[in-house]
């Protein structure tokens, strides 16, 4: 295992789409909907705990989630849970836990996941993992684990490849579409060109702060002012400030 390796769950939604038996008091990420006898966070986490090791995961959520994460993820320290004063969204959280672990680890490899996936093969699933870790390590690549799609749907972004290999398994990606209508979606799935986009991404940590510096400029100068600061401590009142 390696110890620069780090995994970044959100965690913060509501789960609005899966009312009444989500609720805000209680999102499906803390929810057992498959009836495994594990929540969706609890599945994440074991997912990813093979490839990084307990210390070096962040959960991303809610201050109002925090006792919920740390009864899911007993192993977790309460200072891997980093907790958003509001929600905004994806750059944010993402930008919030790379410069939590820029204070710990300049060279990490980083994946980021949603905690609610629902993971039937989890042998495949590792082994793509550590390909992608393998491949950004070291470079500045941005990488998306696309999903081959088994039907037009519309409520799944698209990712269109280009078929020459970077590296084995390892496409340039074209374009993203984000939820297509149903006739567009028809096309990407028979072209052979598209794959639904997981919202798993990996990278390194120099490259996520690089993509951050060039095109969200505003939020990498505002959480960089926090060098220094970050840590169970003193966090609080500078993330409460952004």
């Amino acid at each position: 295992m390696c110890e620069k390796n780090y995994c970044v769950i959100m965690a913060g939604g509501i789960g609005a789409r899966f009312w009444p038996l989500s609720k805000s008091s209680v999102p499906k990420q803390f929810l057992d909907i498959m009836g495994t006898g594990r929540s969706f966070i609890r599945a994440t986490f074991e997912r990813f705990l093979p490839i990084v090791p307990a210390q070096n995961f962040f959960v991303v959520t809610s201050k109002a989630y925090k006792k919920l994460v740390l009864e899911h993820l007993p192993e977790l320290d309460e200072s891997q849970v980093l907790c958003e004063p509001i929600r905004r969204n994806t750059a944010p959280c993402i930008a919030y836990a790379t410069y939590r672990i820029a204070e710990r680890c300049n060279d990490a490899n980083i994946v980021v996941t949603p905690a609610d996936h629902l993971v039937l093969d989890g042998r495949e699933f590792e082994r793509v993992v550590r390909t992608g870790l393998d491949f950004v390590d070291g470079n500045e690549h941005l990488m998306t684990i696309g999903i081959a799609p088994t039907r037009p749907e519309t409520g799944y972004g698209y990712i269109q490849y280009n078929k020459n290999e970077v590296a084995k398994e390892v496409h340039k990606v074209k374009t993203f579409t984000e939820k297509p209508d149903k006739e567009i979606a028809k096309a990407f799935v028979k072209s052979g060109d598209f794959l639904w986009n997981s919202g798993i991404f990996i990278w390194s940590l120099r490259a996520i702060k690089s993509a951050f510096e060039k095109n969200l400029p505003q939020i990498a100068a505002s959480f960089s002012k926090g060098k220094g600061v970050y840590g169970p401590d003193n966090e609080i009142e500078f993330i409460e400030s952004l």
